[in-house]
């Protein structure tokens, strides 16, 4: 098979069909929603503003998509994380289920994936696992939602501990990254974490609490929305400056493979 399979005609081809289809999805109710505001006598520049905050909106989200995009473009091509990201894909669904797959293949997102059947697994496995929420969710939604609401207004007790739940669920999924950075083994004893690794952890956390900081002290709320994708980038772009500037034998340093 062709060695660009990865980025070959029909990769694009359907790239193009399945953004498209989102793009021509997407157009439509906008028509049918602005059609619908004027049945109800929403003036046009209401609509209008409304329209420009839910662009501004996704703006935030967007770039962290992009920085996804070049994560996983590395072992898997631009078009297939672009088709994946252009749906229902985000940061961390996306690199845990690609990364989890090449692992058990032998291989991981740190070198390009050359073997097509390898390609093809870890697509299904990302594809095959965002359509749970599709499948589950009109059917198990309604009830759960009934059940947390129920909980949640019960008491304040069970209000607070809500909120404490969901907190930790979050900092669970940072941990796992964060853990992941730091250690890095694999089931077979090696693993990619060392120099590099910690310094773009560091380098995120920082940018990430210093725009934090900027925002809170300013009052700059549109920009929070940024600090994530931003801190994506400055690290990347650390990573960048400094596998440029420093010798490979500290770049490519790791703790595992020195043991």
């Amino acid at each position: 098979m062709n060695a660009d399979f990865k980025e070959s005609g029909f990769m694009y081809g359907l790239a193009i069909f399945v953004i498209g289809f989102v793009v021509l999805e997407s157009v439509f109710f906008i028509v049918k929603a602005w059609k619908r505001g004027k049945e109800l006598g929403i003036s046009k520049e209401t609509m209008k503003n409304t329209a420009f905050s839910s662009v501004m909106f996704t703006l935030a989200p967007a770039f962290s998509i992009l920085a996804t995009v070049f994560v996983l473009a590395g072992a898997l091509g631009i078009v297939l994380p672009w088709i994946r990201l252009s749906v229902i894909g985000n940061l961390s669904y996306e690199t845990v289920a690609s990364e989890t797959m090449l692992e058990v293949l032998g291989s991981s997102l740190r070198q390009p994936v050359t073997d097509p059947s390898q390609f093809g697994a870890v697509a299904w496995v990302m594809t095959v696992g965002a359509t749970f929420p599709l499948v589950l969710l009109p059917i198990f939604c309604k009830m759960i939602q009934k059940k947390v609401t129920g909980a949640v207004h019960k008491s304040k007790e069970s209000s607070h501990l809500a909120d404490v739940v969901s907190a930790a669920a979050f900092i669970g999924i940072i941990a796992a990254f964060i853990a992941r950075a730091i250690n890095g083994k694999t089931a077979d004893g090696v693993g990619d974490a060392g120099f590099m690794s910690i310094v773009t952890l560091v380098t995120a956390v920082v940018v990430s609490l210093l725009l934090e900081t900027l925002c809170e002290k300013k009052k700059l709320s549109k920009l929070q929305p940024f600090a994530m994708p931003l801190s994506m980038f400055a690290a990347m772009g650390m990573a960048v400056l400094l596998n440029q500037v420093l010798p490979e034998a500290v770049t490519a340093l790791t703790w595992w493979n020195h043991i």
